[in-house]
């Protein structure tokens, strides 16, 4: 098997587990009337991402982030992952505080989405990486490990 090919069949399995354990309540998201700014994801561990296929069909994902002093927000993801092909074909999104399973803790905030390019990709995870504990750093070593290739996410509030 290629590289290539383990990588996408690695993607494919974990969106299988996350299609399956994402809260039933996930979706509201998309309908709730937004608020402005991401400031009630501060204090948060998880965020519901929603991002909007090419029929307008909303979907939703729990994500780990991180949110600079800016009050922009950034996540990272598997490149080969649908939500990154989602962003660059609509990169209008709604991020909402949540549970790890994707439950909503709060109304939607709409943003724009972006692949940040290489470079920037040390500062991205540093501001994700202060949001959590050694659990994510462990958890990036074993999927790095896994020779998955990630890209990181900014969202610009507005």
């Amino acid at each position: 098997m290629s590289q290539k090919s383990q990588k996408s069949r690695i993607t494919r399995i974990t969106d299988f587990v996350y299609d399956h354990t994402r809260h039933k309540d996930a979706w509201q998201s998309a309908s709730q009337e937004p608020v402005a700014g991401f400031d009630s994801l501060r204090g948060q561990k998880y965020a519901l991402l929603t991002t909007y296929k090419k029929s307008g069909e909303p979907v939703p994902s729990p994500v780990w982030f991180g949110l600079d002093t800016d009050g922009r927000f950034y996540f990272t993801t598997e490149e080969a992952s649908p939500k990154v092909t989602r962003m660059r074909n609509n990169p209008a999104v709604r991020i909402a505080p949540s549970k790890q399973n994707g439950k909503p803790l709060g109304p939607p905030a709409e943003g724009t989405a972006r692949v940040l390019p290489p470079e920037d990709a040390a500062r991205a995870e540093a501001i994700i990486a202060a949001n959590y504990g050694r659990g994510r750093t462990i958890f990036d070593r074993v999927t790095s490990g896994l020779g998955v290739a990630a890209v990181y996410v900014e969202v610009t509030p507005g």
